[in-house]
C-alpha cells in the first residue's frame, strides 16, 4: 500500500518540553520505531508538525532588527530541513541501507483572499503566562490567544490549493524512496497579485492536517493516517462515559462535533479523505501505527463502513 502518515506536533516536542535539538531527536527516535515496520513493507509518505520549531526560530530572530527578522514562510522552509533530516537519520538507523530517503522542501499555494488571514488562529511557538504574552504582543506587535490555562502566538491558517512539489514526490515513491514532505503544511506561496507567474512567500502557517489529506489524495495513497497523542477519537471525551471510536462513515462522523482546537481538524480532514477519495483515513496514537495499518487499533473513517462500532 501506499501510506501517508502525519505526525501531530507531539511526535517531535511535547507540551512543557524544553525546544532542545536532543529533546527533539529523541522524541523523532520513538516516531521512527512506529513507523519503520510500516516502511518495511508499504510506501511510506512522512509529514509532520513544525509549530513549536517556527515559534523557536521566530523568537531566535526578533534578537535581531524588525527589518532583519526572517518571513514565516522562511521559516517554515527552514524546519522542514531540519527535521526531515532528524526523520531521516532515525528512520535510516532502523531500516535496511540500501532504502533510500529523500526530503522535500515543499511549496503550497493559498489564496491571498483566505478569510484566515483576518482571523488568526493557528498556534505556533512555546507557551506563556498572561503577562508576558501581554508584554511580547506590545512590542512585538503579535497577536495571542489562550491556549488551555496559558497564551499562545497565532498566525493566519489559510486552506491548502495546490502542492507544487506532488511531481517528484510521485517519481520518488515510484523508486521506493521513503520521502518526508509538507511538513508543518507545507510553505505557504501564493501568486503575486498582478503577476501571474510570480510565486511570494506568505506570512501564514497551513494547517498540517488538511495539507497531509490534500497531500494524501493527489498521491493515490491507500491509507492516510494522522498520529496524535490519543489512541482513537473519542465520544464523550474527558467523562465517565467516553467511549472510543474504531469504525464510522463519514456521515456517522459528521453527526457529531469535536474540539475545533484538536481533533476537530483531524476528524474534518479524514472524512474528507474517506468522502473524495473512497479509501480509508485513520486517526490514532503514534505508537499503534503498525496496528492501525492492520485495522486493530485507532479511529478508520471509510464510506464502506455504517454506523459507529467501538474499542473495547
Amino acid at each position: 500500500m501506499r501510506v501517508v502518515v502525519a505526525l501531530g506536533g507531539n511526535a517531535l516536542l511535547k507540551r512543557g518540553e524544553p525546544m532542545t535539538a536532543d529533546v527533539q531527536r529523541r522524541n523523532v527516535r520513538v516516531a521512527a520505531e512506529a513507523m519503520a515496520p510500516v516502511a518495511r513493507e508499504h510506501q511510506l509518505v512522512v509529514s509532520h508538525g513544525n509549530g513549536p520549531q517556527v515559534g523557536l526560530l521566530a523568537l531566535q530572530g526578533a534578537a535581531y532588527r524588525p527589518d532583519e527578522a526572517y518571513p514565516l514562510d522562511v521559516l517554515g522552509a527552514e524546519t522542514e530541513g531540519m527535521i526531515g533530516y532528524m526523520i531521516e537519520q532515525e528512520l535510516g538507523n532502523l531500516l535496511p541501507f540500501e532504502v533510500p530517503f529523500a526530503t522535500l522542501l515543499t511549496m503550497v499555494e493559498v489564496d491571498g483572499d483566505d478569510p484566515a488571514f483576518g482571523d488568526p488562529t493557528k498556534f505556533v511557538g512555546p507557551v506563556y503566562g498572561a503577562a508576558e504574552a501581554e508584554r511580547i504582543a506590545a512590542e512585538k506587535g503579535w497577536v495571542f490567544k489562550p491556549d488551555g490555562a496559558s497564551w499562545r502566538r497565532v498566525v493566519p491558517s489559510p486552506a491548502p490549493k495546490r502542492i507544487f512539489e506532488i511531481r517528484p514526490i510521485r517519481w520518488l515513491l515510484d523508486q521506493g524512496t521513503v520521502v518526508v514532505c509538507a511538513g508543518g503544511g507545507g510553505i505557504p506561496t501564493m501568486y503575486q497579485p498582478g503577476k501571474e507567474r510570480t510565486l511570494v512567500g506568505v506570512e501564514a502557517v497551513i494547517d498540517k492536517d488538511l495539507c497531509s489529506e490534500l497531500l494524501a489524495r493527489e498521491l493515490d495513497a491507500d491509507l492516510l493516517i494522522m498520529a496524535t497523542d490519543a489512541e482513537a477519537v473519542f465520544l464523550g471525551w474527558g467523562t465517565p462515559e467516553a467511549r472510543a471510536i474504531h469504525r464510522a462513515s463519514p456521515e456517522a462522523m459528521g453527526r457529531h462535533t469535536f474540539p475545533a482546537g484538536s481533533m476537530g481538524p483531524k476528524v474534518d480532514a479524514a472524512c474528507r479523505f474517506a468522502m473524495s477519495t473512497g479509501r480509508t483515513a485513520a486517526i490514532g496514537a503514534l505508537a499503534d501505527i503498525p496496528a492501525i495499518v492492520r485495522g486493530e487499533k485507532g479511529t478508520l473513517i471509510d464510506k464502506t463502513f455504517g454506523a459507529m462500532t467501538w474499542h473495547g
